[in-house]
């Protein structure tokens, strides 16, 4: 039987932590690992814990999550923890400084329990995730501060790289992508592997933006599932 993911839970607010861990332990694939209250604790908690997703907010006293994130990311002894942002707050600030910080993802605290499950196993799998409105404003972000490009192929990348590097950009998962391009599970971590080091990008959600920049994709509407529509530009041939 494989083992369930283990999960650190860090809120400052008792009920909201209590309501995580319901959530979470309602999964029969996670586990909650610990809880943590600050910045601090959480960083003493990871490092006593060894959790495969830290569940991390930003507003916090005794070190705020940014910090928290940044010094976990950097610990070589916790090189196998991903930390995903749980927020009530889309503010800019927020968001780059967590991206900055190492974190994996950003979901925000209005999202649904399936929502957040899902984050959860997307994260622990190496995938990166964004609640809509997040997501959207990082493109845009990303897009107003870069030089335009034209809407061609990366010289560097094969059709299939460019076919999968598009449905990243889109916000399909990777099981998804298996299924839209009748490939296996393996293939598409092999190809998004090849993606991170052709790209120089530290993790999905900067195949996300390279594909945006590439013209692979174009700004679009969130869907209630959390991912972004854009326009497709089929690969000819």
């Amino acid at each position: 039987m494989t083992a369930p993911v283990r999960v650190l839970v860090v809120d400052d607010q008792p009920l909201i932590r209590h309501s995580l861990r319901l959530i979470i332990d309602g999964a029969p694939d996670l586990a909650v690992a610990g809880e943590a209250d600050t910045g601090e604790a959480a960083v003493a908690r990871a490092r006593a814990t060894r959790p495969d997703v830290v569940l991390m907010d930003i507003r916090m006293p005794g070190g705020d999550g940014i910090d928290a994130t940044r010094r976990i990311v950097a610990d070589p002894a916790l090189t196998g923890t991903r930390v995903l942002v749980l927020s009530m707050f889309e503010l800019d600030e927020y968001v780059h400084g967590a991206l900055r910080a190492g974190a994996s993802g950003f979901l925000l605290k209005d999202a649904d329990p399936g929502q957040l499950v899902d984050a959860i196993r997307r994260t622990h799998s190496g995938e990166s995730l964004f609640a809509p409105r997040i997501l959207t404003r990082l493109v845009e972000h990303y897009l107003d501060r870069a030089a335009p490009r034209p809407a061609t192929k990366p010289a560097t990348l094969t059709v299939r790289e460019t076919e999968v590097l598009t449905l990243v950009g889109r916000g399909l998962s990777n099981q998804e992508i298996a299924s839209t391009l009748t490939i296996s599970m393996g293939t598409v971590k092999t190809h998004i592997g090849n993606l991170l080091a052709k790209l120089h990008a530290r993790d999905r959600a900067q195949l996300v933006i390279a594909a945006y920049e590439q013209g692979l994709v174009s700004p679009g509407r969130a869907t209630p599932a959390g991912r972004v529509e854009g326009r497709h530009n089929p690969e000819p041939g």
